[in-house]
Formats: structure tokens, C-alpha cells, sequence
């Protein structure tokens, strides 16, 4: 298999000159009715202007000799190369790609929406030229087909799998290098360098996303209620501590568990507690 060849072909300012010199030659020719001159000059005149080419920065000309490839041009100005050779311009500029959101199946099967966004550009002229068809096209299948195997390969979150360390909506540091290196694995035969890569868009499915939300949310909720507990029982132990401590009041069992229950219920309920003054004794 052929390989990326640089071609430094001849300073295009040079055949500039040779082309005034021949044009001042057909000139003179005509004036003093030199047919020779003429004659001689045009052919040479037009093989130069045809031999002419312009690479522009961050662009290249991958050149071709009646079917051969002859090599590529990646230095920018004006050269002049064989003017028997077909010219064909590759841009060597990075380009972003952002890809249609697909809808996939996660690692635990649960339907997703996602979406990639790819920075790329073109490192090897020959392989994007000759290794593939339609190199543009090419990028989108793969990069699809990527993102396919991407979300198959992790769960989207840790509700549903506890014991996973990497997943799709936490870890997106891990999953870009792992999206990066599938990229890179299958854009190489094109040629194509993978300059950056990252998930530009990640969610559950329409059809699961309301489900989703609703567990989310009492987990959340599970989780604020167990910190409230947790609290609470440090306070009121707290509160029994003290008051026993400086000696203001005993209580007995009972009395210690109804102060314990009053004291939970205030401490951990969702609503505002309205107290009941007692105006009589202790056991009333």
C-alpha cells in the first residue's frame, strides 16, 4: 500500500519570469515579423502558465501523472509543477462535525438520546484521497457507528448499576478519551486525524425520560430525608445530654420517649410545627 508522499516542486516566481521573458520574445517576434520567434515562444509560454499552481495555507494538491500518484504539495505560495499533472485540493484546516442525535440502547438496555461533537482534520492526503470513496461520508457512518458502541459500553447512570465506574452522564472525561480513541481506531484508514471529540447531547429517551425523572427524584428525596434523620437523632441526643448534664429536669422512660417523639416529629417534618402551650402541670 502506497503512502503519503511531500513533493518540493519549483519556485513558481521563477516561471513567472520566463513567462514575461517569452511574452516579451512573441512581442518582439510579431513587431519585427519574426514568425520563428512566435512560433517558438508560444508553446513555451503556454507549457509554463499551465505549470502554474497556488497552494494556499492549510491546504494541499495531491497531484496525479495519468493515473500514478506523484506525490502531494503541502507547502503554501506559488510553484510550478509538470503541467501534464491532474491537480486535486484537499483542505488540511481542523472541521467540526456534530452529529444528528440517534436514539441507542445503553449498556443496561434503557433507550437514549445522544449526540457527538467531532474536531477533525486531514493528516494523510493519499489515504483520504484513494482509501476511501467520499472521505465526508465516510466520517459520518463511522462516527455514528461509534457513538453506537459507545453507549453500549457504559450504563447511563448509577441507578442502574451501583457497581459501574465509569458511566455516560457522570464520568465525561473518561467516556470523550473512550469515544477519542474509537474515533481515531476507525478514521485512520481514511487518513483522518481526531482532533478532538466529546457527547454534545445526552438523554433518556421521550418514552422513559418521565419514569427516569420520578426515580430521580425520589432518590433525591430518599437521600435528604435519611440526612434529616440523621440529624435530628444527633440533636435531640444532644439536647437529652445537656439537659441531664446540668441537672434542669429527670425524666423518667416515658417521659424521655414522648420528648424524643415530639422532638422527631419537629425536626423532621415537612411542615411548619405549631406548638400547644400546656398551662397545667407536667401530667396533664
Amino acid at each position: 500500500m502506497k503512502a503519503e508522499k511531500i513533493v518540493n516542486p519549483l519556485n513558481g516566481y521563477v516561471a513567472v519570469v520566463f513567462i514575461l521573458v517569452s511574452a516579451i520574445m512573441i512581442g518582439y517576434g510579431a513587431l519585427s515579423q519574426n514568425p520563428f520567434l512566435i512560433i517558438a515562444f508560444i508553446p513555451v509560454a503556454i507549457i509554463l502558465v499551465k505549470g502554474l499552481t497556488i497552494v494556499s495555507p492549510n491546504s494541499s494538491k495531491v497531484l496525479l501523472l495519468f493515473g500514478n500518484y506523484a506525490g502531494t504539495i503541502k507547502s503554501n505560495g506559488l510553484f510550478w509543477i509538470n503541467p501534464l499533472y491532474a491537480r486535486f485540493t484537499y483542505s488540511l484546516r481542523a472541521r467540526n462535525f456534530e452529529s444528528e442525535k440517534i436514539k441507542v440502547n445503553d449498556k443496561m438496555g434503557n433507550p437514549i438520546l445522544i449526540s457527538v461533537i467531532l474536531v477533525w482534520r486531514v493528516k494523510d492526503t493519499f489515504k483520504c484521497a484513494f482509501e476511501v470513496d467520499d472521505y465526508s461520508k465516510f466520517i459520518q457512518i463511522q462516527t455514528d457507528s461509534a457513538v453506537r458502541k459507545l453507549a453500549g459500553s457504559f450504563p447511563y447512570d448509577h441507578f442502574e448499576d451501583e457497581t459501574a465506574t465509569i458511566t455516560l452522564s457522570t464520568n465525561f472525561v473518561d467516556v470523550n478519551i473512550a469515544l477519542e480513541k474509537e474515533l481515531m481506531e476507525r478514521l485512520e484508514i481514511a487518513g483522518i486525524e481526531v482532533v478532538e471529540s466529546r457527547i454534545g447531547y445526552l438523554a433518556y429517551a421521550p418514552e422513559i425520560a418521565h419514569s427516569m425523572l420520578r426515580r430521580q427524584q425520589a432518590s433525591a428525596v430518599v437521600a435528604a430525608r435519611h440526612k434529616i434523620v440523621e440529624g435530628a437523632v444527633g440533636m435531640v441526643e444532644s439536647a437529652l445530654k445537656m439537659l441531664a448534664d446540668k441537672d434542669i429536669i429527670t425524666f423518667d422512660e416515658d417521659r424521655k420517649a414522648a420528648m424524643v417523639s415530639n422532638l422527631m416529629v419537629v425536626l423532621c417534618g415537612d411542615s411548619e410545627t405549631k406548638p400547644v402551650i400546656n398551662t397545667g402541670t407536667l401530667n396533664q
